[in-house]
């Protein structure tokens, strides 16, 4: 499905991979046609560096708008979960999320951990972040923003449908509409078919970030944090050439910038 192979369009250090028209996963409103190049973003709404890199993805989005757009592709961090957390969990996390803080300076609401039995189970949110997609693909990305801000700095339950459908009325759909489809087995197949693609396509954490085209491949903006400065004037580089990849991460994969996949 996915072929890894390398190339030289802006340097010696770019690597991309070919995902064929027939298998990318681009929104319906975002077709290959009427937009050749896009940003191709593996995410998870319960994943903290996520979260960090929230401003990062909206930055781009708001600078580049219809000439770069984003499709957004939830990996599944822990989708299925049914442990409760206990004490060792809630550490290891909170210690994920002050580094977060420091790093980007993205707020946090630490009476989560006041929370018994809480199930870290990712695959409600990640199935609501697709609902909206088949729903409104238009305010799909904000929505995503507002599930992480409900989650991380709100404290709010996003592993509850109820609370995923009030997020959704909030952005002006019917809520009783999204809870029905939060219930389909289409919103669960094609929440799995989600996580197929990410994994498919080698990514190992979040944030992961591509630019690319179906037709020329695609290179790697980051896998793992990394900040805003710089971003947009390599895009518009690239965007200023024909067809060909950006220069991304180094060869090897490794995150230029800090962790990925973390809570």
């Amino acid at each position: 499905m996915h072929a890894w192979r390398s190339s030289a369009p802006l340097g010696a250090c770019a690597w991309h991979f070919a995902i064929g028209a027939k298998n990318a996963r681009i929104d319906p409103m975002q077709t290959p046609e009427e937009h050749p190049r896009h940003l191709v973003y593996f995410a998870d709404p319960m994943c903290s560096w996520c979260w960090g890199f929230s401003p990062v993805i909206n930055g781009l989005a708001t600078h580049f708008g219809s000439r770069l757009p984003v499709t957004l592709i939830v990996g599944g961090l822990r989708p299925g979960s049914t442990t409760p957390m206990n004490d060792e969990m809630k550490a290891q996390i909170r210690h994920h999320w002050e580094t977060v803080e420091e790093r980007t300076g993205q707020p946090f609401d630490y009476r989560f951990f006041e929370r018994d039995g809480f199930i870290y189970d990712t695959e409600p949110a990640d199935r609501a972040i697709v609902v909206m997609r088949l729903l409104n693909p238009l305010v799909m990305l904000a929505y995503f923003n507002s599930v992480q801000r409900a989650f991380y700095a709100e404290n709010r339950d996003v592993t509850k449908d109820e609370v995923l459908a009030d997020i959704a009325a909030e952005h002006g759909l019917d809520r009783e509409r999204f809870l029905k489809a939060l219930a389909t087995e289409q919103a669960r197949i094609a929440t799995r078919q989600d996580f197929e693609t990410a994994r498919d396509s080698s990514v190992t954490g979040f944030p992961t970030l591509y630019a690319g085209d179906t037709q020329s491949g695609y290179a790697m903006v980051t896998t793992g944090y990394r900040p805003l400065d710089g971003l947009p004037e390599i895009l518009e580089e690239w965007l200023a050439m024909p067809q060909l990849p950006p220069d991304g991460a180094p060869p090897n994969g490794t995150p230029p910038n800090g962790p990925v996949g973390h809570a």
